[in-house]
Formats: structure tokens, sequence, C-alpha cells
């Protein structure tokens, strides 16, 4: 079990879970702010910004202090990879359904696991062409151009605002599974870009 305290403490799990946990009480408090109280469903833009930072909060994990020593070690670095990207997701949506439950909003588990396996493949995405400090770029870019395209029932607005769309929206679906599975695999096996 030491190697697991190890690998937590180089990829920075602590102050990973520390963030997630700041974002979650950050969400339960601007849903209670601005919620009417109705017991209705969640806001799409209030999970769609909390599952971002809980991904870019992921994303500073991704890599280690020293690439090359990363690259050179004995271990089977493409499960760990890959293992890392989607516990962080499953922890990032669990987090969100725990606190839309809480605030008593009715929850969409179909929203929240499209948008925390897009995030997360994004992140990785990011991590494997950007690098481990900008991993978290290629997410935030996204959530900002889902913020300002207006909605719309046409495909390349569905993949535009995948975030943001209802869960049983075709396009946003494969734009998420799309996302997710290629960022898995672009960092699973490459890595962090030095």
């Amino acid at each position: 079990m030491r190697w697991l305290t190890l690998y937590a403490r180089s990829r920075q799990v602590p102050a990973t879970l520390a963030v997630l946990l700041a974002g979650a009480a950050a969400m339960w408090a601007l849903t209670r702010a601005f919620s009417e109280g109705d017991g209705g469903p969640a806001d799409p833009r209030l999970s769609a910004l909390a599952l971002t930072v809980a991904a870019m909060a992921v994303s500073v994990g991704l890599g280690g202090q020293d690439p090359a020593l990363d690259r050179t070690a004995a271990l089977a670095w493409i499960p760990r990879r890959a293992a890392h990207l989607a516990l962080g997701g499953v922890l990032a949506g669990a987090v969100l359904l725990g606190v839309q439950v809480l605030s008593g909003q009715e929850t969409s588990v179909g929203l929240v696991v499209r948008d925390a396996a897009g995030l997360m493949g994004l992140v990785g995405l990011g991590a494997a062409w950007c690098g481990r400090q900008y991993a978290w770029l290629p997410a935030f870019a996204w959530l900002a151009v889902s913020f300002v395209v207006p909605p719309s029932p046409d495909g390349a607005t569905q993949v535009l605002t995948w975030m943001l769309s209802a869960p049983e929206a075709p396009g946003a679906a494969w734009t998420a599974g799309v996302l997710g599975a290629g960022g898995l695999v672009a960092y699973g096996v490459g890595g962090v870009r030095r």
C-alpha cells in the first residue's frame, strides 16, 4: 500500500480532493441562492461549471514532477493513467450528484455521467497535447464556448454545447463519448507531453 500513498502524494490527490470539496460547497451555495426551492431540475450551467472545476482540479495531478522519471519507471503506466482519469471522473460525478441530492433538486444521472466522461477526456487530451500545467485549458475553453453559443437543436450546436444539452441529445452524447474515449487513450498510452 505504500506505493499507492506515494502515488497519491506525487499526483497531488489531497489538494485535488480539497478543491473538489470546495467546489461542491460553492455549488451547493449557488444552488441554494439561485433556486426557487421547488425541487426542480438542476441548472445544467451550474452542473457543467462544477464538473469543469472538478476536471480542472484532477488535471493538476495527471503528471508527476519529473516526466522523464515517469517514463523510465518499472511500472505499467497505461492502466494507472487510465484508472487515475476514470476515478477522477467518477469522483467528480459522485460529488456533484451528492450536492444535487442534498440541495433537493432532481438529479440527472445521465447528464452528469456524460459531462464527467467528456470533461475527463478533455483534460486527458489536454495533458497529452499541452502538458500537465495546461491540461485544464481545453475543458475551460469548451465550457466558455458552451456558455456563449445560443442553444439550438441542430447537430453542430449540440456538438459545441454538449455540456449544456439535454441528456437525450444524440450529438451531445456522441461528442462526450468520443472526447472521453479519445482522452483516455491519448493520456493512457502517451502520458503527459514533455
